[in-house]
């Protein structure tokens, strides 16, 4: 690590500036999807399914076509067939045959709100007229929701080319088991003979929606020369160029992509779902095409995260250590295969050095919305178990919860299940931290329990471009290519203006579309600060090494004979000669005369994204007469490499909790026994709000990254990962009762304290 990351030595970075978005998105002048314009624009909406699971006769358009104002109708007919092949979407694999019928179902409809035709118009209200003429003849089929049912013999099969990857033989007979994974070490029958107390309990967990506020929004127009523009909220404007450009048979360089303001996304924004129906309603309309989402179109159609099924078997001796854990994640993919079950199997054991264990996958479809990515992908679901599992391991054995995590804790030179040995992590500091906060001494009273768990995300890396470029007066602009969900415009300004040694409000950041700055993988992983951080840190480097170069022919001196610090080019030393120090705004008047503008470019494909920990703390109290549980405190406890800015990461550390909070005890997807969603709006489905919760305390342990100029570790996903079983911990610390069945909610809970004669 440079003597830079040294945090003493740091003058910018670890402080807390205003954010250099806010005042645009106080006062409402900030352009999120739905506010875009262009001239000439025209409406677009969807015709959705009504139906979990069916064959599609027959689509006739022609009433809507007919309606005065409509200017375009389409269905798949319009789109290419688009033939099997793997891509990228989001973070984990999917098909981009599957990404396209799952825009626009082709031959079946796997879930109800599953589009199936398109229209444009004139206004709103005559798109929405048209899209109810669009007349659809279905074939009912049979279609299962749950993931267990969904593997059972006789289960309705949703595709006739879907064979379980990852089994041997291969089977010979399509199934709804897309895919098994699975991550091992050790001898588990041994480790399990060599326990003195074996648990084995499963767990369940309800599909989740990212709940982001602002709904999927975009315009789109096909210009006459067969250029595209795009505009629209998402997390990687990179990523929607690729995937409008395939679906839709464009080639990449003729769209370009612009990002607007995001109003929440948590990895639900990694896929389209507007973008190539609004560019081929472009397309065919002649006219630019608006499409926004309202909220029930968002709950239907856009993927949730996994539901799931979680298997444990868990070994201890009586000391607590643990000689054999195993783990079989079953998630829900949803109408296409895709489910995060990988990275759910890599993250459930990782807090611990465990010497014989298992982590299995796998992956299933079923007639719900395609599932997208949610903070930390899977690793929540698997957690819920082995946590809930390992909690009540340490009751049975009468030890307290924090000292068993300590005594199977992973450290430095650990080798986790899914391969690498870990390095620079700060897990056991965060059990010594939560251990020592004054949240572990307060009082419970009656009903009221505590709980803790702990959590792991092993962080991406990846590709990301930035540019800086010096402007007259010595300011500058850095552009990146990173959509800023979580704080990254502050954080790179910040980097860049603690390696030139200036103020940040000198720096103005913006994020680029894809014309203006190099390919960017999606915002996403909790990659940005340290990936594009890394690509921030290349370009400034090599802005102030022309600086240097500027100021050596300004002095008339060798390059070698400067140096820069707190700003300004100094001499080296006395032997550089005297000269009065040269400000970067004197390098930048004179720019012209010493070689032109001084801009710089930052490429790189990142790798060494330092893995978090986090270990949450929770006292809840529980009302035996309803069920309802409070959150008293909460505490979350997380390795964050280097904070870059501290309110940014303390806002995504309770952000994350508070989302964990609600998949815990309120939050589930409900479908009628015809597989129709029954809860579709905020009204129904319950999100925690400001009322629900107390302060939660943010306690940053710093562990610096060596692979990242400043020691930066992702943040955003690992604190969604603890808070289930926390709360399920606290609950069952409060009543006696434990609750293996997500979400917790108030009549759930009241019938198993019933149950449980408590």
């Amino acid at each position: 690590m440079n003597d830079i990351s040294l945090k003493d030595a740091l003058k910018v970075v670890g402080t807390r500036p205003v954010r250099p978005d806010g005042v645009d998105k106080v006062v409402g002048r900030a352009q999120f999807g739905g506010d875009a314009t262009m001239p000439g624009m025209i409406f677009g909406a969807t015709v959705r399914s009504p139906h979990a699971h069916a064959r599609i006769k027959k689509i006739n358009t022609a009433k809507a076509e007919a309606l005065k104002g409509v200017k375009a109708v389409i269905t798949a007919a319009d789109m290419p067939e688009i033939v099997s092949e793997e891509a990228f979407v989001g973070e984990g694999p999917m098909n981009f045959r599957d990404l396209s019928n799952n825009l626009m179902a082709r031959d079946k409809v796997l879930y109800d709100g599953h589009v199936v035709a398109a229209v444009a118009a004139s206004s709103m209200s005559i798109a929405k007229a048209a899209a109810e003429l669009v007349e659809v003849e279905y074939e009912v089929l049979p279609h299962v929701i749950d993931e267990i049912e969904a593997m059972a013999d006789g289960a309705p099969v949703l595709h006739d080319d879907v064979f379980t990857a990852g089994v041997d033989p291969k089977p010979t007979k399509p199934s709804n088991v897309a895919k098994r994974v699975e991550f091992a070490k050790g001898d588990l029958a041994a480790g399990f003979a060599a326990a003195d107390k074996i648990i084995e309990r499963t767990y369940k967990t309800a599909p989740v929606h990212q709940a982001y506020i602002e709904p999927h929004a975009c315009i789109a127009a096909y210009n006459a020369d067969g250029q595209c523009t795009v505009i629209c909220s998402s997390q990687g404007q990179f990523m929607v160029r690729a995937y409008c450009a395939k679906l839709l048979g464009i080639d990449i360089s003729d769209i370009r992509v612009v990002p607007a303001e995001i109003g929440g996304g948590f990895g639900g924004k990694t896929l389209v779902y507007l973008e190539p129906l609004a560019l081929a309603l472009s397309r065919k309309a002649g006219r630019p095409v608006r499409m926004v989402m309202d909220r029930v179109d968002v709950f239907r159609g856009t993927g949730p995260t996994s539901g799931g099924t979680v298997k444990v078997k868990l070994g201890a001796k009586k000391d607590g250590t643990i000689t054999a854990a195993d783990a079989e994640i079953i998630l829900q993919a949803g109408a296409y295969p895709g489910s995060p079950m990988g990275p759910a199997a890599m993250c459930c054991w990782a807090m611990y050095d465990i010497p014989n264990a298992r982590a299995v996958g796998v992956d299933v479809v079923s007639n719900r919305p395609k599932v997208a990515a949610y903070r930390a992908p899977g690793a929540p679901i698997s957690t819920f178990g082995t946590e809930s599992a390992v909690d009540e391991m340490a009751r049975e054995l009468g030890l307290d919860p924090i000292e068993m995590r300590l005594k199977n804790a992973a450290k430095n030179g650990t080798k986790a299940l899914y391969g690498p040995t870990f390095q620079n992590i700060g897990y056991v500091e965060t059990l010594e931290a939560a251990k020592a906060h004054p949240n572990l001494q307060a009082k419970l009273g009656p009903n009221q329990g505590r709980g803790v768990a702990t959590g792991f995300w092993f962080n991406i890396g990846g590709e990301s471009s930035a540019s800086l470029a010096v402007n007259e007066d010595g300011t500058l602009v850095l552009v990146s290519g990173s959509p800023d969900i979580g704080g990254s415009r502050a954080s790179m300004a910040m980097m860049a203006a603690e390696i030139l040694g200036i103020e940040v409000e000198h720096i103005r950041p913006i994020v680029g579309d894809t014309a203006s700055v190099g390919f960017t993988f999606l915002t996403g992983g909790s990659r940005v600060t340290f990936a594009t951080g890394m690509a921030v840190c290349e370009a400034t480097n090599e802005v102030v090494k022309q600086l240097r170069g500027r100021a050596a022919k300004i002095w008339e001196i060798d390059v070698e004979a400067v140096e820069w610090r707190d700003g300004s080019a100094y001499p080296a030393g006395d032997n550089a000669g005297k000269f009065e120090p040269l400000s970067l705004a004197d390098i930048a008047a004179k720019a012209a005369r010493t070689g032109g503008p001084i801009t710089a470019k930052g490429a790189v494909n990142a790798q060494g994204a330092g893995p978090g920990f986090g270990t949450h703390v929770v006292d809840v109290e529980v009302d035996p007469e309803t069920g309802h549980v409070k959150v008293l405190r909460y505490t979350a406890v997380q390795d964050v490499g280097r904070a870059i800015h501290p309110s940014y990461v303390e806002g995504q550390i309770q952000g994350g909790t508070v989302q964990g909070i609600g998949w815990a005890l309120n939050e589930e997807y409900i479908y009628t026994k015809d597989g129709r969603l029954d809860n579709a709006s905020f009204l129904d489905y319950r999100v925690p709000v400001a009322s629900d919760l107390p302060a939660i305390d943010a306690v940053l342990v710093e562990v610096p990254n060596p692979r990242h100029p400043f020691g930066a570790k992702g943040v955003g996903e690992v604190p969604i990962v603890p808070p289930m079983a926390a709360v399920a911990n606290a609950i069952c610390a409060a009543t006696g009762v434990r609750m293996t069945s997500l979400p917790m909610s108030p009549p759930k809970l009241k019938a198993a304290i019933d149950a449980a004669g408590k």
